[in-house]
């Protein structure tokens, strides 16, 4: 049975770009025999456009024309309507471009990974790979997957946050608290971004006042790390849902400053190639850890990945201290660059089959939501009494 794939990317969101490559990543990796891939394409702008111009990389050096090969097209939020239609009505016959049977969000960072395209989908009530709105949200706001690993005895860094009003009533305040609390230097991060955008260092008050001013940039809430200083940066992918998965190699990235910057991400593959998304980053791979610690963070990753919910494929960073060996889990990113089908390539399963197993589990979440129980059908208006308020449409 031939399955029809709609996988979207690009997007309202600063990693735009990157979600562009890790999409075509994914596409190329399908097996066309058993799938049939249809490109959705979001601008930066969130209009919605299909069409095979989509599929070649070169095509968006030059968007405008790329979209003049394309159809502008849309989904219908209402349960159980599959179809992808055009944007402009057929005078005669139908308007619809094609049907879909699962979902692919290959979609980086805001209205993507932070669970706002999933509660669509759900809305639509088709198959989609990935984690649901609630475990993409908390995977995607640092500060509440910070407080839900906290509290489930995950390790993570030292945090202090508030928002940007709070910065802006109570900026001495939450000065002395960082200052108090974590110390220098310290590492500020907007709680909803990924791929290291508008992440900065302080290493005195002044430089956290700038940092500060640089994350508010990108979002209303502010998180505030102490900073590792003798550090060692380590990324573990996990395939499978909440009640089964397991845990790839580990890799280690390397970086250029304090931070793994968005440059060592997606630009450091050097000779002026253009970037290749997460492939691009230079690494160690397999890290080069003891065969304990290796394990160790194989267990995190998956304990994370089990605690926060999550489904399909995600990538857990981690840090560890080399002062005292500890190990923190840094972030999860629920919808990885470029899927990270290298990491599982370098753990024996190619990218067409880890794209069999995402599509295989995106199918296995849909049949056990369609056991669940939504709605009932006692329709308490036709109840006696059922309106609990006197008559309906009554006034007081």
């Amino acid at each position: 049975m031939n399955i029809k794939v709609g996988v979207f990317f690009g997007g309202r969101s600063v990693e735009h770009e990157i979600s562009v490559i890790s999409a075509l990543q994914a596409i190329n990796a399908f097996d066309k025999v058993k799938y049939t891939i249809v490109p959705i394409y979001i601008t930066k702008k969130g209009v919605w456009y299909s069409g095979d111009a989509l599929l070649d990389v070169e095509n968006y050096r030059d968007t405008d024309q790329l979209l003049n090969q394309c159809k502008e097209v849309y989904m219908a939020p209402n349960y159980g309507d599959y179809n992808l239609y055009k944007k402009k009505s057929c005078l005669f016959g139908s308007n619809v471009l094609t049907s879909l049977d699962v979902v692919l969000p290959v979609l980086h960072g805001t209205n993507g990974e932070d669970g706002t395209f999933q509660g669509l989908m759900e809305l639509i009530g088709i198959p989609y790979v990935g984690c649901n709105p609630v475990s993409s949200a908390n995977g995607m706001d640092k500060i509440y997957m910070k407080m839900i690993l906290k509290e489930s005895n995950v390790p993570v860094i030292d945090y202090v946050w508030f928002t940007n009003r709070d910065w802006f009533t109570k900026k001495e305040a939450f000065i002395q608290r960082v200052e108090t609390e974590l110390g220098y230097p310290i590492i500020v991060k907007p709680a909803n971004l990924g791929s290291s955008v508008g992440i900065s260092t302080g290493h005195d008050r002044e430089g956290f006042i700038k940092a500060v001013e640089l994350a508010e940039r990108f979002a209303d809430r502010i998180l505030v790390e102490k900073m590792v200083v003798n550090l060692k940066e380590i990324n573990c992918s996990v395939l499978g849902d909440y009640a089964e998965n397991q845990a790839s190699v580990c890799e280690e990235p390397v970086r250029s400053g304090d931070i793994l910057s968005y440059e060592d991400k997606y630009m450091s593959s050097g000779g002026g190639k253009s970037s290749n998304g997460m492939q691009s980053t230079k690494r160690r791979l397999p890290a080069d850890l003891p065969q304990e610690v290796t394990e160790k963070i194989q267990f995190l990753a998956s304990e994370t990945f089990r605690v926060l919910s999550s489904n399909g494929v995600a990538r857990i960073d981690f840090i560890i201290d080399e002062s005292d060996n500890m190990v923190y889990v840094n972030e999860i990113n629920t919808i990885p660059g470029s899927l990270s089908f290298y990491l599982w390539e370098a753990s024996g399963i190619a990218f067409d089959k880890l794209m069999d197993k995402l599509i295989k589990l995106a199918l296995k979440r849909d049949r056990e939501v369609r056991l669940k129980t939504f709605s009932y059908d006692q329709n308490i208006f036709s109840l006696k009494g059922g309106s609990k308020g006197g008559k309906l449409g009554s006034k007081r």
